[in-house]
């Protein structure tokens, strides 16, 4: 998600630092935003002078405070509330006092976030969906405490980008995910149950409610792992059944079958 927001960002035209936590990361995080560059030019989405401009609008490091002087900081850290909170501690003693902050986490009440910082008027949420290039939606997340100004700003920030952005209040899941992860974590239990074949599941949604890919699919494509700690998120926030992961997608997390990220979640790919 963080390369893809990087790569949004740059091709808007905006000065962009990305810092990831190691060299190893930053790597892979940058070749992902070169592929990525690349396969819209090759599609004819980019044209070459496009894709040069944007790469050059790109900087990248391993430390902190190369975030120091930026404008917006938009976190995309694993869906960990606790590394979260340290992060935004973190960036609110590096960064100008100005900066707003804000989170694409799926699932974290923002004002938990927000709590972190001596800041709180300036963080918000800005979720943006994968893939971050191509995906026309973001929500913005309003806290109890968030300055409208703000809300103004990162709204403007975001329509500036090409998308559209939604406005929700600050509650686990916000919009979308409340809608959709209870009907992925319905499908798990199909599978669990026996009721039918995943091939069969995702092909009765995409065939029968005109889905682009199924349920099962898009696990994949999310990430196992982070549906999981996204629905343990909700479940604990909401204390509803329809919010608790089912034990099939505990067991995967567990055992590293994270979907297309490690090669083999619901289904293998080579």
């Amino acid at each position: 998600m963080g390369s893809g927001i990087a790569e949004v960002a740059a091709r808007a035209g905006h000065s962009v630092t990305v810092r990831e936590m190691n060299s190893e990361l930053l790597a892979r995080g940058q070749g992902l935003v070169e592929k990525s560059l690349s396969t819209a030019l090759r599609r004819g989405k980019l044209s070459a002078e496009a894709r040069d401009a944007a790469w050059a609008k790109l900087t990248f490091t391993t430390e902190l405070a190369g975030l120091a002087q930026c404008d917006l900081v938009i976190e995309a850290a694993t869906e960990n509330p606790t590394v979260k909170k340290e992060l935004f501690a973190a960036l609110d003693a590096t960064c100008s006092p100005a900066t707003i902050l804000a989170s694409n986490t799926s699932s974290i009440p923002i004002v938990e976030l927000a709590a972190a910082t001596k800041r709180p008027a300036l963080v918000l949420g800005l979720h943006f969906f994968n893939p971050a290039p191509v995906m026309q939606l973001v929500e913005v997340i309003r806290t109890i405490v968030v300055a409208d100004a703000t809300i103004d700003a990162v709204t403007h920030f975001a329509e500036g980008l090409g998308k559209t952005a939604i406005l929700a209040k600050d509650r686990a899941g916000f919009i979308v995910n409340v809608l959709l992860v209870p009907y992925l974590l319905d499908a798990v239990r199909l599978v669990e149950q026996g009721v039918a074949s995943k091939e069969d599941i995702d092909l009765g949604m995409r065939l029968g409610c005109g889905h682009p890919m199924g349920p099962l699919q898009l696990l994949d494509f999310v990430g196992i792992d982070t549906t999981y700690y996204i629905a343990e998120i909700m479940f604990q926030e909401y204390k509803e059944a329809k919010f608790a992961p089912p034990p099939l997608l505990k067991h995967m997390t567990i055992a590293g079958l994270h979907g297309r990220k490690t090669g083999q979640g619901f289904y293998n790919y080579p």
